[in-house]
């Protein structure tokens, strides 16, 4: 990991960091925003479809302003540009981006200053899904989940022959599938077009925050209103459910928060975090 400066972030020192590490023999490289400290609660950020890193680098740094080691990373084969990490866009799917966030999960916890019975998993539309999968998947190893429109519409979406740009037959996937500026593989629509999200993400028993905003014309909020209605239904571990989990709508907001738009969500996060 290579250490490239240091500076000042509302009073607080921050380092930022060059870190990699390994799924399936890629290499997934993304950025440490660490304060000073020891025993730090981990915060890990995921960026959404065909974007990369720098499009959530704003939330890792708030993460890690609220005393957070905090980590945002290019998905192997999601980016359409600028994306660091290996991997072809044509081998990325939905499953494939949830193993990169797990070994990301494990290196941060692995690390000697982290507190790796305190992780957080943060992720906007694509991201937002995978970030919930893990957090499903290992149940009690995540503190908190906070979802930015979730597009949970994907699995809808591949069963319609229709995915953001890209039309195929739903009963005879191609090889290739085009998708704007990105050639998809066959993967990404088989790995979903069978899944149940909603059925997929209930069993995580934590904190649940989710934002969406009412004007978003990529993933309707009602996927947003779902996914409430299912981490309410959830209480394996006690707590109370109008407490553990909050879902805000945010009026007028589009798929991508506007500036004004983000900042209303980030404060969201910093009551979510702090309550």
């Amino acid at each position: 990991m290579l250490n490239l400066f240091k500076k000042k972030v509302q009073n607080a020192d921050i380092s930022e960091n060059f870190f990699e590490c390994k799924r399936d023999g890629l290499t997934i490289r993304g950025t440490e925003y660490r304060p000073a400290g020891e025993n730090l609660p981990i915060a890990i950020v995921s960026h959404g479809f065909m974007a990369f890193q720098d499009t959530v680098r704003h939330y890792a740094k708030l993460f890690a302003e609220l005393g957070y080691a905090a980590y945002c990373f290019d998905f192997c084969g999601g980016s359409v540009i600028k994306g660091k990490s290996d991997g072809k866009t044509t081998e990325m799917s939905v499953l494939t981006e949830a193993k990169d966030l797990e070994a990301v999960i494990e290196y941060a916890k692995s690390l000697p200053y982290t507190n790796a019975c305190d992780v957080t998993l943060m992720g906007c539309s694509q991201g937002g899904f995978v970030s919930a999968l893990v957090a499903a998947k290992q149940k009690e190893q995540i503190a908190k989940l906070v979802l930015f429109y979730p597009a949970l519409c994907i699995p809808d979406d591949a069963r319609a022959g229709k995915m953001m740009f890209a039309k195929f037959d739903p009963n005879n996937i191609p090889e290739i599938v085009n998708c704007g500026p990105m050639k998809l593989g066959r993967c990404y629509v088989a790995d979903v077009i069978g899944m149940d999200p909603f059925e997929e993400i209930k069993g995580y028993p934590g904190e649940v925050l989710i934002v969406h905003g009412t004007a978003d014309k990529i993933v309707n909020w009602d996927y947003a209103k779902r996914a409430y209605q299912t981490y309410l239904k959830n209480n394996s571990a006690g707590l109370v459910p109008e407490q553990r989990v909050t879902l805000r709508l945010i009026e007028d907001g589009a798929h991508g928060f506007s500036k004004k738009h983000d900042k209303m969500a980030m404060e969201e996060i910093k009551k979510f975090l702090n309550r």
